[in-house]
């Protein structure tokens, strides 16, 4: 199943979305702490709405806690990341696949960089440096789970 996994997040609002995104399409997240906020944050709240019952979340306490977790150990980690060539249409994606979205403000240290097995990005014109993290995380996780259900 394929899983997301946001490293550190600091905007609630983006967790929120995302945890309301993963409930609607029953894609697990993975928070990997520690947030720059906390899960009971009003803001995550009002963007997961009444969604946040339904989503399948599971909190880490470190990278390193999230890495020892069973279920990520037999998981390929995805790395979503400006500092790619590999552009997430001509990826090929496995259903065991975790999708990894680092902090909105910083992204990930370079020991995560040399942890994962894949890295990823989204093709932008010159000049732009990033897409806000819950559209890139809805438009991988859209075609991950399309080319997942095309080979079942």
């Amino acid at each position: 199943m394929i899983r997301i996994a946001l490293y550190q997040p600091d905007i609630p609002q983006n967790t929120g979305t995302l945890l309301r995104f993963g409930a609607c399409l029953d894609v697990p997240v993975d928070i990997i702490g520690p947030a720059g906020f906390a899960l009971s944050d009003k803001a995550l709240r009002r963007a997961g709405m009444d969604y946040l019952d339904q989503a399948t979340m599971t909190t880490h306490i470190s990278w390193s806690a999230f890495c020892n977790n069973p279920a990520v150990r037999r998981s390929r980690l995805v790395l979503l990341t400006t500092k790619s060539d590999v552009a997430y249409t001509s990826f090929a994606f496995q259903k065991n696949d975790i999708l990894l979205l680092g902090r909105e403000s910083a992204g990930v240290p370079e020991s995560v960089h040399e942890a994962v097995a894949e890295r990823i990005t989204i093709p932008m014109q010159d000049g732009a440096r990033s897409l806000n993290m819950a559209l890139a995380a809805a438009m991988v996780t859209g075609e991950a789970l399309r080319q997942v259900a095309m080979t079942q």
